[in-house]
């Protein structure tokens, strides 16, 4: 695994190639809302833990509120084999538009703060409804050329920033893409979890075989509505797995988001380490803070 470059460098090569999109990535909610919190499609669809079934465990526990926005310092490490390690930190903005204008289901926007030389690069992602049917659209800002440039994806497989999440790790994934098999308790550590096992239902165009994943009921009286995914084993799609992600929580104004993740590539001996912190939720963010021309001006609080 390459270690990261400057923001601008990682989708540049993208932009060099004009390569296509060819289909539809997709991920399940809260799993991965350190990028792309969905809370309000997650509220619609979370059923109560009456009965332990598969897809009653991934419904309650892996669709959580996120709120109606957020900003935050987003960290991203990677480590390679030989153990050398590069750091990037982000400003992150995310705001959840619900799918009522253009059907846009939210918006998320990255600004480079470390290293140095990325100062000023911006990446803009736009996901829309699954029933739309359309692609995620995505911009980065070079501040080189001083040009935005439309960024296609080949492959829900790429590596999003060069880490160990891909494409279709970052975006919704709807409860009824997979088959949920409950399959009983496992210890984890010192902690007792649930464990479920994911599959898709459809095989064409997946880039895992299933996934696994631990769940932990929460503490005292909120029980199944404060329950959590802990970890995650993914499965390449010869059966063979591929990676772990082991995932820490903070809960901000009754929001979920992660706090420090770790997606560990068992294959190719590599990982990558994201860290949130500062983070504000329902801050007021405005629609102005999501267009390209946010993009080149930066994060302005007035703006919100």
């Amino acid at each position: 695994m390459r270690l990261l470059k400057p923001v601008w460098l990682c989708f540049y090569r993208y932009v060099l190639f004009s390569r296509e999109v060819v289909k539809r990535s997709s991920r399940v909610a809260i799993f991965l809302s350190v990028l792309v919190p969905v809370g309000s499609v997650g509220a619609d669809i979370q059923e109560e833990v009456d009965v332990l079934t598969g897809k009653s465990l991934v419904s309650q526990c892996g669709y959580k509120y996120s709120g109606k926005d957020q900003t935050s310092t987003f960290t991203v490490v990677l480590k390679d084999a030989g153990g050398n390690e590069k750091k990037s930190v982000y400003l992150r903005l995310w705001k959840d538009y619900g799918g009522d204008e253009d059907q846009v289901l939210e918006k998320m926007m990255l600004f480079s703060k470390f290293p140095p030389d990325s100062k000023g690069g911006a990446f803009m992602r736009t996901t829309y409804v699954p029933e739309s049917e359309k692609v995620a659209e995505q911009w980065i800002y070079l501040p080189v050329l001083r040009k935005i440039r439309r960024v296609t994806i080949r492959d829900p497989g790429d590596r999003f920033l060069n880490s160990d999440l891909t494409y279709q790790d970052v975006s919704y994934r709807g409860i009824d893409e997979d088959e949920h098999f409950y399959i009983g308790k496992e210890k984890v550590g010192d902690v007792s979890l649930h464990k479920v096992e994911s599959t898709p239902r459809v095989v064409k165009g997946e880039i895992y075989s299933k996934r696994l994943f631990w769940i932990e009921k929460g503490v005292g009286i909120g029980g199944w509505d404060d329950c959590l995914v802990k970890k995650i084993a993914y499965y390449d799609i010869k059966g063979v797995l591929l990676k772990e992600q082991l995932l820490n929580w903070q809960k901000v104004g009754g929001a979920w988001m992660w706090d420090r993740v770790v997606v560990t590539d068992v294959q190719e001996q590599h990982e990558s380490v994201f860290e949130m912190s500062d983070v504000k939720v329902d801050t007021g963010l405005s629609t102005r803070q999501f267009s390209k021309r946010a993009m080149k001006s930066g994060f302005d609080l007035k703006s919100r």
